[in-house]
């Protein structure tokens, strides 16, 4: 497809994309917007997995929502709907998102760092987090958004086309574009690329287990450590994402955690030493976390940004626990990115922004006391 066949909507797209914060945009070059949406062929072509009848209608089983519809019922994410007596998902090959992103975005340190990630989303969310940067796509459904037609194997083919090492599932929520992300993964990984997902970790066990099969990487968003909290903030409960980072531990998924810190909803200190006193309990230490800096959006603009001082705190909370590699982020120019040998304190990965300036690693050992550091380097 020559340039000059999408100039128009290459304009439409980047409006639709700024809220997003996306990196590297990049077009995929066979792909079309998709057509008129309210289209039953083009909204119903595939039915939902992990679906389930019951005297009061059918059940997805996906996520701890556990909704359950009655025929021409829309789903709590706005991804699925019954029709014709089954479940099917509205989000399947009409992504409305399409980037290259640098790997450290996601964010992923310690999982092939400098690399790039194709990343792909649909409209949906199973949470309503009331700070929320990507609400706009998250807070509705794939008929209202402006869409690509981007079947599984040409995101696989696009990921190839933009030399893109991972295949990032992102954005929105992929749980809730779960069958276009299984089976975009399953060619994925026949293709040698690798599957990476930033997700909230609300998923029920069986589907989760059945993803891991075929992703290498994910990055959960732990957003409290108060389920009163988790509540109000996200309309979602804790407990299901607590037992996510078990299951993801437990297959052998690489793992990286973030925790926003929201003034005046997630920045008292006894809860986060709780959190981190938890994660280090039950063998997380290991595992990189994020803290990340909290900016005013979506129902949360009259709060300030997280002040700086909150973040270093939360930081030597985290050392004190035990947790060997921690990050704070969404802070230009003060950020504590550096990955550091935890046994002679080196400065092993030196990072600005999303660039690697230095990688001191060498077979994935620090290049002085010659210590593993976890993670995927290649």
């Amino acid at each position: 497809m020559k340039r000059d066949d999408y100039n128009i909507n290459k304009r439409e797209f980047l409006k639709k994309c700024v809220a997003l914060s996306a990196g590297m945009m990049c077009l995929p070059d066979l792909s079309v917007f998709s057509g008129n949406t309210s289209d039953l062929q083009g909204i119903y072509k595939k039915i939902a997995m992990f679906q389930e009848e019951t005297p009061r209608g059918i059940m997805c089983r996906i996520c701890p929502n556990e909704c359950v519809l009655k025929e021409g019922e829309l789903s709590k994410c706005n991804n699925r709907r019954v029709y014709k007596s089954k479940l099917y998902t509205l989000a399947y090959g009409n992504p409305c998102s399409a980037n290259v992103d640098p790997i450290e975005k996601k964010p992923l340190y310690h999982f092939l760092p400098g690399s790039r990630a194709y990343s792909i989303a649909t409209a949906g969310c199973n949470l309503v987090c009331l700070n929320c940067q990507n609400w706009a796509i998250s807070q509705t459904s794939p008929d209202k958004t402006r869409n690509f037609d981007l079947m599984p194997g040409k995101v696989v083919e696009e990921c190839i086309n933009k030399n893109c090492s991972s295949i990032a599932y992102t954005y929105s929520e992929p749980v809730t574009f779960y069958e276009y992300a299984f089976e975009t993964a399953t060619l994925a990984r026949r293709a040698g690329i690798r599957n990476i997902i930033k997700s909230n970790g609300y998923i029920n066990e069986e589907p989760l287990r059945k993803l891991c099969s075929v992703i290498d990487a994910a990055n959960i968003d732990l957003k409290s450590f108060n389920e009163s909290t988790y509540l109000k903030l996200t309309g979602g409960k804790l407990q299901p994402v607590l037992n996510t980072l078990k299951v993801l531990k437990e297959e052998g998924i690489w793992l990286e955690i973030t925790n926003l810190i929201v003034p005046n909803w997630t920045d008292k200190t006894d809860e986060i030493r709780k959190m981190c006193r938890w994660l280090s309990d039950n063998g997380f230490n290991n595992v990189p976390i994020h803290f990340s800096r909290f900016y005013p959006t979506h129902k949360l603009e009259q709060l300030p940004p997280t002040p700086v001082d909150m973040l270093n705190r939360t930081t030597q909370i985290a050392s004190e626990e035990g947790l060997l590699y921690v990050y704070t982020g969404n802070v230009p120019g003060n950020e504590k990115s550096d990955t550091k040998c935890p046994s002679c304190n080196s400065n092993l990965i030196v990072r600005q922004g999303y660039r690697i300036a230095a990688n001191n690693l060498i077979s994935g050992k620090c290049n002085k006391c010659g210590k593993t550091i976890e993670g995927v380097w290649s």
